[in-house]
């Protein structure tokens, strides 16, 4: 299950609204029961309700397993400075390397 700050995220955006944006707006808590939206003061739009956030889970889920997927891509594709001169010394060992780490790390 995806988390509610992604579902929220999601949801704004649907609402044209910037979670980054607005995210001072916002203010969630847990009960021990799992986090919640304690204050909304996003103007414009509507607080969600539980069903909506629901709604947004499945592609929460895939946005987080994605971000999982490039964080191992950056690490793995190293830094750009030395990448750039594995494309001046030679471009397809470059191609090669960068098409087996997506390969090993695709997306959902």
């Amino acid at each position: 299950m995806a988390t509610i700050t992604t579902q929220i995220e999601l949801y704004l955006k649907a609402n044209s609204k910037s979670y980054k944006e607005e995210r001072s707006n916002i203010i969630l808590q847990n009960d021990g029961t799992g986090d919640y939206i304690h204050t909304w003061n996003v103007s414009g739009v509507a607080k969600p309700t539980d069903s909506q956030l629901a709604s947004y889970n499945s592609a929460a889920t895939t946005q987080e397993a994605n971000n999982v997927v490039r964080g191992t891509r950056r690490n793995a594709y190293g830094d750009i400075g030395e990448q750039l001169d594995e494309i001046y010394k030679d471009i397809d060992a470059w191609k090669a390397r960068i098409q087996s780490i997506k390969d090993a790390n695709p997306k959902e």
